[in-house]
């Protein structure tokens, strides 16, 4: 297990086998549809090493995570050698209290390792606008490649549904 942050009540380490079943039921609870095999599948690539898995833990009990995937294939920026940020997610019972930004200063230091920019798709839906200023925040901006839905780049006036499939994508810098 690697840590990449740790200042006593915020620790960010590496995924271990059973965050998978933590994120799942903590998912769960939310009233997501997640699946118990994704979870899995993030911690059979990190140890394949095709993806970093970034674990939030708040006063010693996991609460969130964030991914980076070293070659995605999908977006605007796929099959390009840039990194893409994946999932993060923080814990409704700990939110504002710093754990998204600490993860992802852990991803992006990682991310500027192997890439000089890294990219992510944010959901367009109302319940994403925390992330969404978090982003523009931290200095991610706009790729301008518009709208895209279910993996594909939408067409002007195409039809879509405003869900969590529903994304523009944005870069950074590292």
């Amino acid at each position: 297990m690697v840590t990449y942050y740790d200042d006593g009540t915020i620790r960010i380490r590496s995924m271990i086998p059973e965050d998978a079943k933590i994120l799942y039921d903590t998912y769960f609870s939310y009233g997501w549809h997640p699946s118990l095999a994704t979870y899995e599948k993030y911690y059979k690539e990190q140890e394949d090493g095709k993806r970093f898995v970034f674990i939030a833990e708040y006063d010693g009990r996991v609460s969130g995570q964030c991914t980076l995937v070293l070659n995605p294939i999908e977006g605007p920026w796929g099959n390009q050698g840039y990194p893409e940020i994946e999932d993060l997610t923080v814990f409704f019972d700990v939110h504002n209290k710093g754990i998204g930004n600490r993860l992802l200063d852990a991803v992006e230091k990682e991310a500027s390792k192997v890439s000089n920019k890294v990219y992510l798709a944010v959901g367009v839906h109302s319940g994403y606008g925390p992330a969404q200023r978090m982003y523009v925040k931290r200095g991610y901006n706009f790729d301008g490649s518009g709208v895209w839905y279910k993996g594909k780049q939408l067409e002007q006036y195409a039809p879509c549904v405003n869900d969590d499939d529903l994304l523009l994508y944005m870069a950074k810098d590292v």
